[in-house]
């Protein structure tokens, strides 16, 4: 009995999140579902293959990555407070909130990046990263999909550079919630711009990422257009470091990678820990 009333408040603390997550499901489904069925650039199904796939990882990637980032982040932020000095804190901390938290998620965007083009470019990371790059479609739902070891790994990369910088750091004061708001809208914005539309936006795809550009990440057109947009929301930190690709008049004719990839979800998740894989 005692045993039960110890698991008891993390089983509550599940359902609570699953139940947060299936609304959050519901609404994000419909926002694109009648945006990619009116505006696609593809005409794929809804319930493409692989799609309850997604849904499942739509859960797991919504609870599990949260639960191994605690020890680390608290970890950091243990050591940020006892080491950065208290005038770079100073300088933060007088700033408005919504400065800080741009700031925080142009930061953020750095170590994202490079978190996400390690995860290309280092075979041990590229293993997990390749389930992300494995559906033959895209679309907003794939945006879920991707190995919770994947995606610990580049939210780590992307909330360290907060901590080292001062930015985000749960002992002072609010500043302890700009790592969440940074780690709300970038995924949130992953939605979209993994969704099957065919709008383009001008002089902004320069300016933050869009369908258009991310989805020429996805391609699978050949040596000259694979890995390029790292970005996961400002493209012109790709331009700084030489992976900006987005042509004006053309769009990925094919998606996915070549290597083969378990179809079923205990098989993706099992398979990069034994299994080398290359692009």
């Amino acid at each position: 009995m005692a045993a039960l009333n110890m698991i008891l408040p993390y089983l509550r603390g599940i359902a609570m999140s699953v139940a947060a997550l299936s609304g959050w499901l519901t609404l994000l489904a419909l926002i694109f579902i009648p945006l990619e069925r009116l505006f696609p650039f593809r005409r794929d199904k809804v319930f493409r293959a692989g799609f309850l796939t997604d849904v499942a990882y739509f859960f797991l990637n919504g609870i599990l990555p949260g639960l191994l980032l605690g020890v680390p982040l608290a970890v950091a932020a243990g050591l940020s407070h006892r080491i950065i000095p208290t005038a770079m804190l100073a300088i933060f901390a007088h700033w408005p909130v919504a400065l800080r938290v741009f700031a925080a998620m142009v930061v953020a965007e750095f170590g994202l990046y490079w978190g996400h083009r390690w995860c290309h470019e280092v075979p041990l990371l590229w293993r997990f990263h390749a389930i992300h790059h494995s559906p033959t479609q895209v679309d907003w739902l794939v945006n879920s999909r991707g190995h919770p070891v994947d995606f610990v790994f580049t939210r780590l990369c992307g909330l360290l550079p907060l901590y080292v910088l001062g930015l985000g750091n749960p002992m002072a004061g609010d500043a302890g919630a700009i790592p969440v708001l940074v780690m709300l809208i970038g995924p949130t914005w992953g939605f979209f711009i993994h969704a099957n539309v065919r709008w383009r936006f001008g002089a902004l795809e320069w300016l933050i990422a869009t369908p258009a550009f991310h989805h020429w990440h996805h391609a699978n057109d050949g040596a000259a257009v694979i890995n390029k947009n790292y970005a996961p929301m400002w493209p012109w930190v790709d331009r700084i470091f030489g992976s900006h690709h987005l042509p004006r008049d053309r769009q990925p004719e094919i998606y996915g990678i070549d290597a083969a990839v378990a179809p079923d979800l205990v098989g993706q998740l099992i398979e990069p820990f034994a299994t080398p894989r290359r692009t």
